[in-house]
This record gives C-alpha cells, sequence and structure tokens, in this order.
C-alpha cells in the first residue's frame, strides 16, 4: 500500500535525509521531501514543525524527520497537536512507537546512526501497525492532554 510520507532534515542530516527518500520511494510510498537541498544552515524545529503540520493536516500518512542527534527535531514535532513523534535508535523502539504508541512519525539522528541501521529502523517504523485494544486507552490519554 502506497503511503504519502512527510520527509523533512537539518543541514545535518541531507544525506541520510537522501537515502531515505530513495529507501521509501523504492518501497513504493509518496515522499513529500521537504529538504533542505544545500548545506547552509537551517533550524532543525522549523523544519520539523512543516513536517508534522503536513501530517497532523491529514496531507501524509507518516512522517520522518532527521537532524544531527534526532532529538530536536522530534521535540519540535511533538510540539504540533496530533502529533506523536519518537527518535528511534533500535528496531524494537521503532516497532513499537507504532505498535503501542501509535505515532505517527519517526524522528532519526544523522550522526548517531549509520544509513544501513537507519533505513533498518524506517522499515520498522513503516512495517508495524498500531494494535489498539489497551494501547487506544493509553493514546487517547495523550490526545487528551493536547487540550
Amino acid at each position: 500500500m502506497s503511503r504519502r510520507i512527510a520527509l523533512a532534515s537539518d543541514h545535518a542530516a541531507i544525506e541520510l535525509r537522501r537515502a531515505i527518500a530513495a529507501h521509501l520511494g523504492a518501497r513504493g510510498d509518496v515522499v513529500v521531501d521537504l529538504g533542505p537541498e544545500t548545506p547552509e544552515s537551517i533550524p532543525y524545529p522549523a523544519q520539523g514543525a512543516a513536517a508534522a503540520k503536513l501530517v497532523a493536516a491529514g496531507e501524509c500518512d507518516l512522517g520522518i524527520v532527521v537532524c544531527g542527534t534526532g532529538q530536536g527535531i522530534m521535540m519540535a514535532a511533538n510540539k504540533v497537536p496530533g502529533i506523536r513523534c519518537g527518535v528511534c535508535s533500535d528496531t524494537f523502539s521503532a516497532r513499537m512507537i507504532r505498535q503501542h504508541n501509535d505515532a505517527n512519525m519517526l524522528a532519526l539522528g544523522a550522526r548517531v546512526l549509520g544509513i544501513g541501521l537507519a533505513l533498518e529502523l524506517v522499515d520498522a517504523f513503516m512495517d508495524a501497525e498500531f494494535e489498539g485494544g489497551r494501547h487506544a486507552t493509553r493514546v487517547d490519554m495523550i490526545r487528551a492532554m493536547e487540550g
């Protein structure tokens, strides 16, 4: 099933973002790549928020954001109501944030991960589905915190 994926990075993560875009395209997903394309400094909060707004508005099904550590861009994405973004560095966590937390965005750190592992994390995240059940009650509690 082809999905629209919002993809953004800061200047520190251009190479990894491009590898992820190619990987997602090869999987058959439609990538909405928000850049950047040049190495001039671009603030990760703006990039994280831009991708998150596309996901929150329903224009994209899921989102992947990348900065040096993944932490800052994840924090920015999570400020957008309706976004549940987790930073991951192992496949178990990348799968579980979808299965148990209904995460709609994944954050990765370009200075933390090699490209091979990052693509494995993308696959784990993309291939997992929310399990619902007892987890739905907890996700609803998170949604209620947004006001």
